[in-house]
C-alpha cells in the first residue's frame, strides 16, 4: 500500500512542477493551490518534496527542480523577503540542508549556516526565549513563544554540529527546555503560544493563535511537539526530551476518533461539519517515526506507537489521500486557521510534505531533512 501511495505522490509533484512553475505552493482554495514567489513560512515545504522525490526515484528532474527553489531561497535570503520570524528552520532545513545533506553543495551548507544566524538573533537574552514573531521590541509580539518553534531548532543544533560554536545548540536546549516547562501541561496536552514579559523572563500565561480557545489543544501544535521534542533528544540525549515526546503522543493517540485522524483541534465541538486536520496527524506519522527508532527495544509502549502509526497513516492513505484522483494536492481535509476562515478544510502544502516523508520513511527507512544520516 506505501509504494502505491508515493508512486501516485511522486506522479502528482511531477505534474505540478510545471503547475507551479517558479512558484511556491501555500494551501489550497476549492482544489488549487495559492502560489506565491517565495515570501511565506511554508516554502520550504514544496522544496522538501522535491528532494524527497528525487532521493526516491534518482530522477534528476526533480533535483534540477529542487536546486532551482535553493536558488530562490538564496535570493531571498539576500532580499531579507519575509524572514523576521521563527520559521527560518521550515525554510533553510528542507532547502539549502537538504542539498547540503544530499550532494554535499557547499555554497548551499553555507547558506544554510547563514540562516542558522539568522534564527539565532531571535534569541531575546533578557526574556530567555527565541521570539516567535516579529520585529525586537515589538508591542504586541515581543514576548512571545511557540510550539512550532520546536521545528526549527535541528536547523540550529545541525549549525553547531557543523560548526563547533557551542551558541546553536545552548540556545536550542534553553528554547526546548522553555517550552517543555511551560508549553507542555501537566495532562500532556498543549498551548499553541506563551507569553512572557520580554523584559524580565516572568512568565505571563498560555494562549492559542489559531485554536480553539486559549486552553484548548489545537492538534497541530500537539503533533509539533511530538516530532520537535524527538528531534530534539536525537541531538542532545536528554531524556527529558524523549519522554515528553512520548506524552504529548499518547494524548494524540488517545484523543483521536474512530478514523483515526485529529480534528483540527482536540477541544472543538464534534459534529458531522466539525473540521479536521489532516496535517497535523500527517506530523504525527512523520514524529512516531522518529519516536519509535529513538526508543529502547524493549520499551514497553512500542507496540503502542507502532499500531497508532500504522492505524493513522492507513487512514490517511484511505481516506484523506488523493490516491487514484487527478488533484494537485496529496492530503485532503487539512485545516489552516479554522477561527480566522483561512482554507479550513483544503490541501496544505506542509501537511503533503509530512504526509510523504511519512510513507517513504514506512517504504524504505529515509528520513527528511532535520538532520545529517
Amino acid at each position: 500500500m506505501w509504494s502505491t501511495a508515493i508512486e501516485d505522490a511522486i506522479e502528482k509533484v511531477r505534474k505540478n512542477i510545471d503547475r507551479f512553475g517558479g512558484s511556491f505552493p501555500h494551501v489550497s482554495r476549492n482544489g488549487t493551490y495559492q502560489l506565491n514567489n517565495n515570501d511565506d513560512w511554508t516554502n520550504g515545504f514544496w522544496s522538501g518534496m522535491l528532494w524527497l522525490c528525487y532521493e526516491y526515484t534518482r530522477d534528476d528532474s526533480f533535483r534540477i527542480a529542487a536546486s532551482h527553489t535553493v536558488e530562490d531561497f538564496r535570493r531571498r535570503f539576500a532580499a531579507k523577503t519575509v524572514l523576521d520570524h521563527h520559521d527560518i528552520g521550515f525554510l533553510y532545513s528542507l532547502s539549502s540542508k537538504a542539498q547540503w545533506i544530499i550532494d554535499k553543495d557547499e555554497s548551499a551548507r553555507q547558506l544554510t549556516l547563514q540562516a542558522a544566524d539568522l534564527l539565532l538573533k531571535r534569541w531575546r537574552t533578557a526574556g530567555g526565549y527565541i521570539q516567535a514573531w516579529g520585529p525586537e521590541g515589538d508591542a504586541q509580539e515581543g514576548g512571545r513563544i511557540i510550539i512550532d518553534c520546536l521545528l526549527n531548532l535541528p536547523l540550529l543544533y545541525w549549525a553547531e554540529e557543523q560548526t563547533g560554536d557551542s551558541v546553536y545548540r545552548e540556545v536550542a536546549v534553553m528554547q526546548a527546555e522553555k517550552t517543555r516547562r511551560y508549553l507542555v501541561r501537566g495532562d500532556d496536552s498543549s498551548y499553541h503560544t506563551f507569553f512572557f514579559d520580554p523584559k524580565t523572563g516572568e512568565p505571563i500565561g498560555g494562549a492559542t493563535h489559531q485554536g480553539f480557545t486559549n486552553g484548548s489543544t489545537w492538534t497541530r501544535g500537539q503533533a509539533w511537539g511530538v516530532y520537535g521534542f524527538a528531534l530534539s533528544y536525537r541531538y542532545t540525549k536528554d531524556p527529558l526530551y524523549l519522554e515528553t515526546s512520548k506524552r504529548m503522543a499518547r494524548y494524540f493517540l488517545e484523543h483521536l476518533p474512530q478514523d483515526h485522524v485529529a480534528y483540527w483541534d482536540f477541544n472543538a465541538p464534534v459534529s458531522p461539519d466539525t473540521y479536521r486536520d489532516s496535517s497535523a496527524s500527517a506530523i504525527v506519522a512523520a514524529g512516531l517515526q522518529e519516536l519509535l527508532e529513538l526508543m529502547d527495544g524493549e520499551d514497553s509502549e512500542r507496540a503502542y506507537f507502532q499500531q497508532g502509526l500504522v492505524q493513522s497513516m492507513t487512514s490517511l492513505v484511505q481516506n484523506y489521500s488523493t490516491l487514484g484522483e487527478e488533484a494537485e494536492g496529496l492530503l485532503k481535509h487539512g485545516s489552516y486557521h479554522v477561527r480566522g476562515d483561512l482554507s479550513p478544510d483544503d490541501f496544505m502544502i506542509w501537511g503533503d510534505y509530512f504526509y510523504l516523508e511519512a510513507l517513504i520513511r514506512l517504504q524504505n527507512g529515509n528520513k527528511g531533512y532535520w538532520y545529517e544520516r
